[in-house]
């Protein structure tokens, strides 16, 4: 895994997989916090290395690991009881042998409840594969594993504390416009209207009525606003890259 400053979410990560870890690399980018007395406290292997985007940093992990097989969470992820049982029948059963990787339903917490409709559930996510197998790909704020070879579904949820407050979500929206700018602007898009009005409109509808998120009650609409405020954002800051000049 990676980190910065995940003193808060690396022990209830780590606990989580401390049975059946044969190794636990962790790459941090220059915490100033705990982290690292944490990751060593469960005998992780403990590596700094300069910021370079999610999906390098992931793989400068992956190139740390020893063993045949790769179980990659983030620090403010764990395996719930029941994905962890079914990661050890992947290896009891014969599934280790008939496929290359395992994948499962990522959990979100948020909002003091669990979100189980919406865009955000069921968020499938690869996430244990064969080392020989599997790569970190997907741009590189957005990544995700490419695997050669077959997948298995997994019983059981990834839980998910991706953010602990709508401070932290509104946040993460300056960020990841910022990456989506650029590749816009280096694949030579123009700005478009109809696009900066209906595509928010269409991640609302989407998230809120047709994935039923208002079954989520509050935090379902909360975050169905959220997603359209965040895709109105990201397409609005090409119109501004265009007029900055003005």
């Amino acid at each position: 895994m990676i980190t910065c400053n995940e003193e808060e979410n690396l022990k209830r990560c780590l606990a989580s997989v401390s049975t059946i870890a044969a190794e636990i690399i962790v790459v941090d980018s220059g915490s100033k916090d705990g982290t690292q007395a944490v990751a060593e406290s469960f005998g992780a292997q403990w590596k700094t290395q300069k910021w370079l985007g999610f999906r390098d940093q992931k793989n400068v992990a992956l190139e740390l690991c020893t063993q045949p097989w790769v179980l990659a969470l983030d620090a403010d992820e764990e395996l719930s009881p029941e994905l962890l049982d079914s990661i050890k029948r992947f290896f009891q059963d014969g599934s280790a042998e008939k496929y290359s990787g395992g994948y499962c339903a990522r959990k979100v917490w948020f909002l003091g409840r669990w979100i189980t409709h919406g865009d955000w559930y069921p968020d499938y996510k690869l996430r244990l594969f064969r080392h020989d197998a599997g790569r970190w790909g997907g741009s590189p704020e957005h990544d995700k594993i490419e695997l050669t070879g077959e997948r298995l579904k997994l019983a059981g949820d990834l839980h998910h504390y991706s953010f602990p407050s709508m401070n932290r979500y509104i946040e993460k929206i300056n960020v990841f416009s910022d990456v989506y700018l650029e590749r816009q602007l280096a694949a030579g898009k123009k700005w478009s209207l109809p696009q900066n009005l209906f595509r928010p409109l269409w991640r609302f509808v989407r998230c809120y009525v047709i994935r039923m998120g208002f079954l989520d009650g509050f935090p379902g609409l909360w975050i169905a606003v959220g997603i359209a405020f965040q895709a109105f954002v990201r397409h609005s800051r090409t119109y501004e890259a265009e007029h900055r000049s003005d």
